[in-house]
C-alpha cells in the first residue's frame, strides 16, 4: 500500500499478547484497508490508545500485565473509541462483563476475519451515528467519508495528514457552528495545547490548500475573528 493510500485509513490499535494473532490481523487488516498500531500489553495499549488517538480498538482480555476489563474501563474515562472485544474466554459472564464495562461487541477466539470485519464496520458506522454525524458529509466541493475516513475535494482524494484529518472531522462534526480556538486545540491536540494558537493556524493553513478551490479566499474554512473557525455548509457542487 503506498503512503498516500495510508494517510486517510481507519486507525486500528490491536492490543494483544500473542504476536502471531498480532502478525495476522496487521496483514489481514492492512489489506481491507485499514492502518494497524500494535501493542503486547495492556499498559503500551493503553500509552498508544492516548498518542495514536485510533478508531476502533480490538482487545485482548487475557493480558500478561492486566485484564483487560480494566483496559476498557481506562480507555472508557476518556474516549468512546468502539472497542471490541477477542477473546479465547466463551463464557456468558465474561462477555456480559466487557459488554456492561464499555465494550461495543464480543468476538470468540477462534474466528473468521470476514465476521470481524464486518464487526468493525458496525462499529464505526454507530460511532459516528453516536456522535451526530451523517456518515457522509458533503459541502460545495468537500465530501468527506466518516466511516472510511476518506476525503474528497471536487472529486479528487485529497492527501491529509492525521492531523490535518483529525481537525477537519472535528469541523464536519459541528459544521455549521463556531468552535473556539481553546475547544479545537484541546480536542486535536489534547488539554496540554489549549493555547498554542499557532498550531492552529499552521495546520488550518495547510487544510485550506489541499480542500480549497483558493485558499486565499476560503469558502469552506470560515475564520471567525477573535473567536475561531467555522465549516461553511454549501450547496453540493456538481462535477464538470
Amino acid at each position: 500500500m503506498t503512503d498516500r493510500a495510508r494517510v486517510l485509513v481507519p486507525r486500528v490499535l490491536v492490543i494483544d499478547d500473542e504476536p502471531q494473532i498480532r502478525r495476522f490481523l496487521r496483514v489481514s487488516l492492512d489489506a481491507d484497508g485499514y492502518g494497524v498500531i500494535e501493542a503486547g500489553d495492556g499498559g503500551e495499549g493503553l500509552k498508544a490508545c492516548v498518542r495514536e488517538k485510533p478508531d476502533l480498538v480490538i482487545l485482548d482480555l487475557g493480558l500478561p500485565d492486566r485484564d483487560g476489563i480494566e483496559v476498557i474501563q481506562r480507555i472508557r474515562e476518556w474516549s468512546a473509541v468502539p472497542i471490541i472485544v477477542l477473546s479465547i474466554r466463551t463464557g456468558e459472564a465474561d462477555k456480559v462483563t466487557a459488554l456492561d464495562h464499555g465494550a461495543d461487541d464480543f468476538v470468540t477466539k477462534p474466528f473468521g476475519m470476514g465476521e470481524l470485519l464486518a464487526r468493525m464496520r458496525t462499529a464505526l458506522r454507530h460511532r459516528v451515528q453516536v456522535e451526530g454525524a451523517e456518515p457522509v458529509f458533503v459541502s460545495g466541493r468537500l465530501r468527506v467519508d466518516l466511516v472510511y475516513r476518506q476525503v474528497l475535494a471536487a472529486g479528487q482524494p485529497a492527501r491529509l495528514s492525521p492531523k490535518e484529518y483529525d481537525l477537519l472531522r472535528l469541523l464536519v462534526r459541528h459544521a455549521g457552528k463556531v468552535l473556539t480556538h481553546r475547544h479545537i486545540l484541546r480536542e486535536v491536540w489534547g488539554p496540554a495545547h489549549e493555547h498554542d494558537t499557532q498550531y492552529l493556524r499552521v495546520l488550518f493553513r495547510q487544510l485550506r490548500q489541499k480542500i480549497e478551490a483558493d485558499a486565499t479566499h476560503p469558502r469552506l474554512l470560515i475564520t471567525e475573528a477573535g473567536v475561531g473557525y467555522r465549516l461553511q455548509i454549501l450547496e453540493q457542487e456538481q462535477p464538470e
